[in-house]
């Protein structure tokens, strides 16, 4: 006998007759008609901060290597780290992060819920990675989101394996752009 698998998410759409509904599931995951969803967070490195890109630099300083480790990773991180501590915890307490969902793009402090800017997705027309010295050595860089006119609109400071996050950003803003077209589509039509 095979098993039943659970049903995902199920969407809930009224029909002009209230004792009739259709059901029908996602499409796209992550990606719902009606409500806004997580899709990833990630905080900044310590190389948001001046003295964070200046142990950074420290750190990638001596390009000689020794069996395959720089030498300036030998000689520096350890003595520097609670400096590097210090700066990772006041981060985590006055900083901020980074959440992406299937409609926006926010910066929040990075303890409580106050939410400092807001970006949606709609308005995302590309994102640009600028690797400033000093973030090579987290392998952090700065994500400069740029409306469609090609204006920068908004700069995410440090962002650990920027790379991925800039992928993910695109992604969702290509979903979230086809779900609004579809759902246009489908309000557009005429009732027989």
């Amino acid at each position: 006998m095979g098993s039943v698998l659970p049903r995902e998410r199920v969407a809930v759409f009224e029909v002009s007759d209230p004792a009739m509904s259709i059901q029908m599931s996602q499409p796209i995951s992550g990606v719902s008609a009606g409500t806004e969803r997580e899709l990833m967070t990630v905080y900044p490195s310590i190389s948001s901060s001046f003295l964070g890109k200046l142990l950074g630099q420290l750190y990638n300083s001596i390009p000689i290597g020794l069996a395959g480790v720089k030498v300036s990773h030998l000689l520096f991180p350890l003595p520097t780290s609670p400096i590097a501590l210090a700066l990772y915890f006041l981060e985590k307490i006055f900083g901020r992060k980074y959440t992406l969902t299937n409609r926006s793009l926010q910066v929040w402090s990075s303890l409580g819920k106050r939410m400092r800017r807001t970006i949606a997705l709609a308005d995302v027309g590309d994102v640009l990675v600028n690797e400033v010295p000093g973030q090579a050595f987290y392998k952090a860089a700065d994500l400069v989101i740029l409306a469609s006119d090609g204006k920068p609109i908004l700069t995410l400071d440090a962002v650990p394996r920027a790379e991925v996050f800039r992928e993910t950003i695109l992604k969702a803003q290509a979903a979230r752009m086809q779900s609004d077209a579809t759902l246009a589509n489908i309000e557009a039509r005429q009732p027989a």
